[in-house]
């Protein structure tokens, strides 16, 4: 071990090394050591990743201060407890949603797998949606809780965790510290990682269309946009999950001039065309901002 590790650091390394942790976990962090990685391992290791109000958020790797399995792992067993302490003697059902960045199918898949080992019962989306049809099916489906697997518009090296309540909202007092509470007790050993495949069920595109009759049935004025169904409209979501329902949503509406920016309409985790995939910066909107003056757009649409 490197004598330019803190104590600190040594200790939580010797810790994973000796611990409960996959071989391939072992390898990476060995060849960090060996490698003489002392700021990438001081990183990786000096503190937990700290499960906050809105959930996880980090970058991805091994470490305790990382996005990886064993911290998305703790993270539901953690949730799991609680949800079993809040609905005692009740059937509890989750919903898991996931977008485009690396990693989030994997830790949605983990994430299923842990709840599912808990006796909790799972409704997974087999692709990816976006963040609104998790709070949808949550409420949709009886769900008492749901996770969707997302760092927003964090550059890609990053990936996240959030949790919701039953209302179909982000975590809020108190669940949210305790929750945090409870993650904080988890140990690796006891972190339930063998699924109950029979507690898994995975969300089909049926509902993709409830979802989709839900929002056209909440427009303020079909009339205004029949008047309007010809404006143009160009649609960037910057390589992220948007692009499943928004432009047949916008279809379904009734516009019928929407131009969807091919060059990033491909879902992609490492977001090739942009430096941060966030749609409030100008540059993540330069190429579309340049097709919107092509067209003479009247509106101009980017999501994260």
């Amino acid at each position: 071990m490197s004598a330019n590790l803190s104590p600190e650091v040594q200790e939580k390394v010797n810790q994973w090394l000796s611990g409960n942790y996959d071989n391939d976990t072992k390898a990476e962090i060995r060849q960090l050591i060996e490698a003489n990685q002392v700021e990438a391992l001081t990183n990786a290791f000096y503190r937990d990743l700290e499960f906050g109000t809105g959930g996880l958020r980090g970058i991805m790797g091994v470490g305790s201060n990382r996005m990886n399995k064993y911290t998305v792992g703790a993270a539901t067993q953690g949730l799991a407890n609680y949800l079993k302490k809040s609905f005692p003697g009740q059937p509890i059902k989750v919903a898991i949603a996931y977008d485009s960045r690396n990693n989030s199918t994997e830790f949605a898949r983990i994430t299923a797998n842990v709840f599912s080992a808990n006796d909790i019962y799972v409704y997974l989306f087999k692709e990816l949606r976006p963040t609104p049809q998790l709070s949808f099916a949550i409420r949709h489906l009886g769900c008492q809780s749901g996770v969707v697997l997302t760092a927003s518009h964090n550059p890609k090296e990053y990936n996240g965790y959030k949790a919701y309540w039953e209302d179909g909202g982000q975590v809020v007092p108190p669940h949210d510290k305790n929750i945090i509470n409870e993650v904080l007790q988890v140990m690796v050993d006891e972190i339930k990682f063998d699924p109950i495949d029979s507690n898994i069920e995975y969300l089909s595109e049926e509902l993709d269309e409830i979802y989709l009759n839900r929002v056209k049935a909440l427009s303020l004025s079909p009339e205004a946009i029949a008047r309007q169904k010809n404006m143009k409209i160009v649609f960037t979501p910057i390589h992220g999950t948007s692009i499943t329902l928004v432009p047949k949503l916008l279809k379904m509406m009734g516009f019928e001039n929407v131009h969807v920016v091919e060059e990033q309409a491909e879902p992609n985790g490492n977001f090739p065309t942009v430096v941060y995939p966030n749609p409030e910066e100008p540059e993540a909107l330069s190429m579309a901002l340049q097709k919107a003056r092509e067209l003479d757009a009247d509106i101009l649409m980017g999501t994260d």
